[in-house]
């Protein structure tokens, strides 16, 4: 309890909110990092999660190979891009990382959720003349929607928890809170900045969890319905639907 009182007269303190080592500053900074390497992730791998669960070959081994990412060390690869080149470009090493760190849960949700889309709407769909381009966008994302939206909230947590690594090779973020409270040996102020990356990932998922619920597009397709149709199960996208 001594750690947590600590912590809170440490983020109550009016100097701890100011300047360039101030909370505000550092806040700026994380979400800089978990933003733009989100981004640059779901630039890489939906295209290539979607294309793939689409034609429905070669997504074992673009998931297997994106998930050896995962058994290296975040750390260790931020140290070793740190002594390359790029370290004069100043924070492309750690975005690096970061990329390479998030790619894996998106990627392969996003393929699962193509590939355990419902076959028999599929099907229906391209039955009724629907071509492959329509079947893709119109029914197998849509069924999709949800696990690859489930897969790019948890690349997001997952980024902003690994962004406090950033810190100890020199980058900026809330990881600068916890390592300066390393170096002066002063407890309250690691619990401090621990606790603002916990309510960070928190408030970040429960943005995601609600985007994902006004995004998604059969939730958008029941509430369209009309009074007529009855008050029963949301409407699966067949080949009608998907056209509408």
């Amino acid at each position: 309890m001594n750690e947590l009182t600590g912590a809170w007269t440490w983020l109550t303190t009016g100097s701890h909110w100011q300047g360039e080592n101030g909370v505000p500053h550092r806040l700026l900074e994380h979400l800089w990092f978990t933003g733009a390497s989100l981004l640059v992730a779901c630039a890489i791998a939906l295209p290539i999660a979607l294309t793939l669960g689409h034609l429905g070959k070669g997504g074992a081994l673009a998931v297997n190979i994106s998930n050896v990412g995962r058994a290296v060390p975040t750390l260790a690869l931020l140290a070793l891009l740190s002594i390359t080149p790029l370290r004069q470009y100043g924070e492309v090493p750690t975005l690096i990382a970061l990329v390479l760190f998030a790619i894996p849960p998106v990627l392969t949700n996003a393929y699962i959720g193509m590939r355990e889309a419902d076959r028999s709407v599929v099907e229906a769909a391209r039955g009724m003349g629907m071509s492959g381009r329509q079947v893709f966008g119109q029914v197998e994302v849509v069924l999709a929607f949800p696990l690859i939206m489930t897969g790019v909230r948890s690349a997001a947590v997952q980024t902003v928890a690994t962004a406090t690594l950033a810190a100890i090779p020199g980058g900026g973020g809330l990881g600068r809170i916890i390592t300066a409270g390393f170096n002066l040996q002063n407890t309250a102020q690691v619990v401090a900045g621990a606790l603002l990356v916990a309510a960070l990932a928190l408030l970040l998922e429960g943005l995601l969890v609600a985007l994902a619920r006004v995004g998604d597009p059969m939730r958008r397709r029941t509430r369209r319905r009309t009074p007529g149709r009855g008050t029963g199960a949301p409407e699966v996208p067949t080949a009608s639907t998907a056209g509408a």
